[in-house]
């Protein structure tokens, strides 16, 4: 959301801005539905206060026991009454017109944020790890688990559908290794505080961390109204809506555990075959609330996190910086991070970390207050992928395949899978 405010001083800048988005201007829209916001607000306060007035000459008049002045006074602030009625569901319309049209617009980019309306203009920063030089041509993900009988596609489909899969056996106890090795790096090591959270929201929930109005379709919802969390981000973020933090109590720092459900509305014919693109998946999230002159530095730290997953496991990483086209509508500045799947020869995404500034505060009323000081300010926060399980599975397996079609388990994974050092077909 957006401070109509800082538009009408300068909208400018703020269509610059959106530019940077692909966007057109919008701040002369904006400044004009604010302006019968205003005109309305303002005739009501003038009508209430000459009602206010008039109600007080009817007590004089009838103290004087001059009742034809004081009927006709009754009858003029009657009138009053009904244009205030008028007058207060006229501004509540423009209100509501404006706040769904401020809704709509992404934040705004970063100074520092390339730009750039696609992938092809996004930054990269740094690379950790060399790729394995293999002796044999490595396989993608989907034909060494299917070889191993423990990945099987077939049956996701019949039992949900397309993008559904259901894992089986050592590689079931792979991925769950993995989500608690996350865990407990990010709670023991970076200090983040280990949440259980819904995994159904209300409205409120979705529209505080951006999801609604704008991208309903991307997510499920039931039949009763709940939406399906896409990420654990959505329920973290919002235990801090409508509650004014002491700025001593921050940074809040909260990693989830969950599923997470995506329609995958626009990825018709993307990532098909295998997990890299599901409608179920489980990932790792990472949330902090902070101070606004902390923000950036937070967003570094969390960055870090999720890089030292991968390097933890040994496997090889970018780190990129979106440009301002590329980035999520909540997002001021991201960095994603890019692991090597050497089965399809390339980097993919497996974490986006982001910086949000105050944009989902201000839907949220999320503010903090200096110990001892009255005024608030809203607080910033962020996200990122802690990491993205599938993803990261997909990417050990991928990386640690041995030509035999097993995969050996990486070092950091022994203490969550038993002492189970390789994984074999299925006997």
């Amino acid at each position: 959301m957006h401070d109509i405010k800082t538009i009408r001083e300068n909208p400018a800048a703020f269509d610059a801005s959106i530019a940077r988005r692909g966007l057109s201007p919008q701040a002369e829209s904006l400044i004009a539905l604010d302006a019968k916001r205003r005109a309305a607000q303002a005739e009501f306060d003038a009508t209430q206060g000459k009602r206010n007035t008039l109600s007080k000459e009817i007590g004089a008049a009838k103290a004087k026991k001059d009742e034809a002045r004081a009927n006709a006074l009754m009858a003029e602030v009657g009138e009053l009454k009904d244009r205030l009625s008028a007058l207060e569901t006229e501004q509540k319309q423009h209100e509501v017109a404006l706040a769904d049209a401020l809704s709509r617009i992404p934040n705004l980019p970063a100074a520092d944020v390339p730009d750039g309306l696609d992938e092809n203009a996004n930054q990269e920063l740094r690379r950790h790890g060399t790729p394995r030089a293999f002796a044999f041509k490595p396989k993608e993900h989907f034909d060494l688990g299917e070889g191993l009988g423990l990945m099987d596609f077939e049956a996701g489909i019949k039992l949900a559908g397309a993008r559904f899969t259901v894992m089986r056996g050592q590689l079931a106890r792979l991925s769950r290794a993995l989500g608690q090795f996350m865990l407990d790096l990010h709670t023991t090591e970076f200090g983040y505080s280990e949440t259980i959270v819904p995994l159904l929201v209300n409205d409120d929930t979705a529209f505080g961390t951006g999801q609604l109005p704008k991208f309903g379709d991307d997510l499920f919802r039931t039949t009763t109204g709940y939406w399906m969390i896409p990420t654990a981000e959505v329920p973290l973020t919002n235990l801090a809506r409508d509650v004014i933090i002491d700025e001593s109590q921050l940074p809040w720092r909260l990693t989830a555990l969950t599923p997470c459900f995506r329609s995958e509305a626009g990825a018709a014919g993307r990532d098909t075959r295998g997990m890299i693109r599901q409608h179920q998946f489980e990932k790792v999230e990472l949330v902090s609330i902070t101070r606004p002159e902390d923000s950036e530095a937070e967003h570094e730290r969390m960055t870090a996190a999720a890089e030292t997953v991968l390097k933890r496991l040994g496997l090889p990483f970018r780190t990129m910086l979106l440009c301002a086209g590329d980035m999520g509508g909540a997002a001021r500045k991201t960095y994603d991070i890019e692991v090597w799947l050497p089965g399809q020869d390339r980097y993919r995404e497996i974490s986006s970390c982001s910086n949000c500034g105050d944009w989902q505060a201000r839907r949220m009323n999320a503010r903090c207050r200096v110990p001892g000081e009255k005024g608030t300010r809203f607080v910033h926060t962020l996200n990122g992928s802690g990491l993205a399980v599938g993803r990261t599975l997909i990417a050990v397996l991928e990386n640690y395949q041995q030509e035999d079609g097993s995969i050996a388990v990486p070092d950091a994974l022994l203490p969550y899978t038993g002492g189970l050092k390789k994984i074999e077909k299925a006997a």
